[in-house]
């Protein structure tokens, strides 16, 4: 990984506005249970989207919070949303979004070789549902920023209009987070990128 084109910062150097953002991040739901991947390193600088998140604690904070819902509030099993979020990784080539949610896709049951598809982009699954939600993403994250009348209804149809609606907020989400950390050249934590 090349060093980030913007500061990585240290508890020490936060202000009270910062702070609370990273207390809540590091003391929310992503910080219970097993840590598949590290949100901090070893300085209590926080990793990925979360430390560009603390330049500009008004607008983390409710990215944070959206990120907290679509991981955390959704009616979506956890096989369709890290299906999804990994479809935005290898669309948008992000290195930590791979990294982090490759670990949650194992931990939830995806196999070796549903990895390596969802990396090529050529993922299938037996599951109708599993495969409308992933062609839900292909199809937004090919260009498309819509859904013709005929795509809404043969999605609809397998997903229902609330996951659908969690599925396009959760690649709206993801392709966010993918683009600050390229824009600012943030990948995977060093050493971490292929494992």
């Amino acid at each position: 990984m090349a060093d980030s084109r913007i500061a990585s910062l240290t508890p020490a150097e936060l202000d009270v506005e910062q702070k609370a953002l990273y207390d809540s991040i590091v003391t929310g739901p992503r910080a219970q249970g097993p840590q598949l991947f590290a949100l901090q390193d070893d300085h209590g600088r926080l990793n990925g989207p979360f430390g560009l998140m603390l330049h500009v604690p008004g607008l983390g904070s409710a990215l944070q919070e959206l990120g907290s819902a679509v991981r955390y509030r959704t009616a979506m099993t956890a096989r369709i949303r890290e299906i999804a979020i990994l479809a935005v990784a290898a669309a948008t080539e992000s290195q930590f979004e791979r990294y982090a949610h490759e670990r949650v896709g194992h931990a939830i049951g995806l196999s070796d070789e549903e990895m390596t598809a969802l990396r090529g982009g050529d993922f299938g699954s037996e599951d109708a549902t599993e495969q409308a939600a992933y062609d839900v993403c292909r199809h937004l994250l090919g260009g498309a920023n819509t859904l013709g009348d005929e795509e809404f209804r043969r999605f609809e149809a397998h997903l229902g209009h609330s996951a659908l609606l969690e599925l396009v907020v959760l690649v709206g989400y993801y392709r966010t987070l993918s683009q600050m950390m390229n824009v600012f050249d943030v990948g995977a934590p060093a050493g971490l990128e292929d494992e």
